[in-house]
């Protein structure tokens, strides 16, 4: 059995949570036993509270406009399980099992750093959903991203004490019935701790960092598939000279400007018109790479922090503070630093796209390509890769329209008690719809790359391009006639998302691990 992770609440880092992420397999997790103090002190602090006739939201009260009515005693319990009932009302797809491992890893280390006032039982029910492969359906649409991730976090919660549904071993059954199979029991819960599990923007923040794990790879295959194009292009390196991005001094730009001249270093088709070149200036598309790419880089790199803080964040209400015994009502649920920072990433992503759609409209368009029009062989009879760019372009408009920012839009809620959103979770969730466009865009860069240096041979581009050619023509043989290419697109497009692309060389060209996220 492989190790378990240990998971320091609020010590968490964006490489273990990539791996958590990324394995092939379910990870083992396991609490850090240094937090189970803070937790334990937490848990009697609302137990004191619940035991006493003080008014304490969440606790003793009812929830939202609901919180001034007083709540029984004997019925404190029941409050809790009421409200996880009351608020499992999503609608649409269940969320990827990625995603909802994630949601429990990030929900388990909040309610761990002993803030939120629940029992070590609850944190330890959740990771044992993970560990166990008890996997909560969580349908996708529900949240508005402030008071927590309400609706998406009920139904998380259910499986937890033996209702709503769960995914095990591959199939989707009620909750209780997950539980007798993984042999967990059902759990009963206390004073707040429904509201505790119901409150925080961890649904938002796995959705987030779902998109961002994934760009990671697609950024990286869209600069090679950028020097490729270039090569392709016959363009000049020379804009990418460190001593151009120096004097700006933007931090992504000069990492991506070192990646484009590593990733060109020994081409034959570039040396082939470094004299007798008529051209001065190459397209934007071509020559503003790095400011372009570096851009985004940095964009990404700003989110990246945002969402790692929040992964480490308490942003349950109210909050619990045993060394006084206070607790305070206030508004961490609110997601709006992760709203703010998808937006971000939907803008980058867009951007992504918009300049290899354009390096592919360059490439078919032979006045400023200088290779056959459409990059067709014999063009008239074929028509090569012209209605491959128009899907190019019908992708990068429709990521326009998606990249709208959703954190600009808020819709009260709760009878106007929560009248300021953040629709955080609609931001994070759009942006793998943005992924898998900018995806196939960089993909049909790829194929046609490939096919405009097939009319440059025998030149040879670049080693490391030379590589990526190579990956090319393993899914999609050099195209003398027109044939239909949607098979080889998304052969390619699998690629991209896989990080193969970037894999295939990365280890000759070690700039490449500088536009790494994590």
């Amino acid at each position: 059995m492989t190790q378990a992770e240990i998971l320091v609440p609020g010590q968490l880092t964006l490489a273990q949570l990539r791996r958590l992420w990324e394995a092939p397999e379910r990870p083992r997790v396991k609490l850090d036993a240094s937090c189970r103090g803070a937790i334990r002190a937490g848990a009697e602090t609302v137990r004191r509270a619940g035991a006493g006739d003080t008014p304490v939201y969440g606790v003793n009260t009812g929830f939202g406009k609901l919180a001034s009515t007083r709540i029984a005693r004997e019925d404190l319990a029941m409050l809790q399980l009421k409200l996880l009932r009351s608020h499992a009302v999503g609608v649409g797809a269940p969320l990827t099992e990625r995603v909802v491992r994630m949601i429990l890893l990030l929900k388990a280390a909040s309610l761990a750093r002993g803030y939120s006032g629940v029992r070590e039982e609850v944190v330890d029910g959740l990771l044992a959903l993970h560990d166990r492969g008890v996997l909560p359906v969580i349908p996708c649409q529900g949240s508005v991203g402030a008071s927590g991730d309400l609706a998406p976090l009920a139904h998380l919660s259910l499986p937890l004490i033996g209702e709503g549904e769960a995914f095990f071993e591959g199939e989707r059954i009620p909750g209780a019935a997950a539980l007798e199979r993984a042999g967990l029991q059902a759990l009963q819960l206390g004073p707040k701790e429904g509201l505790a599990l119901i409150n925080g923007t961890q649904v938002s923040n796995a959705l987030a960092l779902d998109a961002l794990f994934a760009a990671d790879r697609l950024f990286e295959a869209a600069v090679i598939a950028g020097a490729l194009t270039l090569d392709a292009a016959r363009g000049s390196d020379a804009p990418f000279d460190p001593r151009i991005h120096a004097l700006r001094g933007q931090p992504g730009q000069i990492d991506c400007a070192a990646a484009y001249r590593s990733l060109l270093v020994g081409s034959e088709i570039r040396r082939s018109h470094l004299v007798g070149d008529d051209r001065v200036q190459d397209p934007y598309c071509l020559r503003c790479q790095p400011q372009v790419m570096g851009a985004c880089l940095d964009q990404l790199r700003c989110a990246a922090q945002v969402l790692l803080r929040e992964a480490n964040a308490v942003t349950d209400n109210p909050l619990v503070f045993a060394e006084g015994g206070e607790m305070l009502s206030g508004g961490n649920f609110h997601a709006e630093p992760v709203a703010l920072a998808a937006d971000a990433m939907a803008v980058a992503i867009a951007e992504v796209g918009a300049i290899a759609e354009r390096r592919v409209a360059m490439l078919v368009d032979t006045v400023v390509s200088r290779l056959p029009p459409f990059l067709a062989p014999e063009p008239g009879l074929n028509s090569g890769f012209m209605i491959v760019h128009v899907t190019a372009a019908a992708l990068a408009s429709e990521n326009k329209s998606l990249a709208h920012p959703a954190s600009v839009d808020s819709l009260p809620t709760s009878a106007n008690q929560e009248d300021h959103v953040s629709m955080a979770t609609f931001a994070a969730r759009r942006l793998q719809q943005m992924l898998a466009n900018t995806g196939h865009i960089v993909a049909i860069e790829l194929l046609a790359a490939a096919q405009g240096i097939e009319f440059l041979r025998p030149l040879a581009s670049a080693p490391a391009l030379e590589g990526v050619l190579r990956l090319v023509r393993s899914v999609s043989p050099a195209m003398p006639a027109d044939r239909s290419l949607a098979r080889d697109i998304e052969a390619m497009h699998h690629l991209v998302a896989a990080g193969d692309i970037g894999r295939a060389i990365e280890r000759h060209i070690p700039e490449l691990q500088a536009l790494r996220l994590a």
